[in-house]
């Protein structure tokens, strides 16, 4: 584990707790194949990744409701989850089940991440890395 979260990546030592690594849908973004590659996590771009060009979107539209809308840490906090922005948002290449599936592991993330908060969350999350 490392030590007060913070893991050496390269030359440069990285908080990994920061929060910007966890975005409001329970994806964790440390653990993303796409992290440091063409993304700097969903925080830190105000929910603009690198695939909203890619849909044809402006913004994530749960970052645009969570955080925008409704001035929420993550969708976790919403009584309205799961929602049907949050059912129908997931990753296009995945067949329905998977889909079906992925979008329960996010939500048993963010419950989960309200139970514990998003700093115990995080640091659970790098234990797993």
């Amino acid at each position: 584990m490392p030590l007060g979260g913070y893991v050496k990546i390269g030359k440069e030592t990285k908080n990994m707790t920061d929060k910007n690594l966890a975005p409001v849908c329970g994806l964790y973004c440390g653990g993303c194949e796409y992290y440091k590659k063409t993304c700097v996590g969903c925080g830190n771009v105000k929910g603009k990744p690198f695939w909203t060009t890619q849909m044809k979107v402006e913004t994530c539209p749960l970052y645009d409701c969570c955080i925008n809308k409704k001035q929420l840490e993550h969708c976790g906090l919403c009584e309205e989850l799961p929602c049907e922005t949050f059912n129908k948002f997931h990753d296009p290449s995945l067949s329905p089940e998977e889909a079906k599936q992925a979008v329960l592991k996010r939500q048993n993330e963010l419950i989960k991440r309200k139970e514990i908060s998003t700093e115990n969350w995080l640091e659970e999350k790098n234990k797993n890395l």
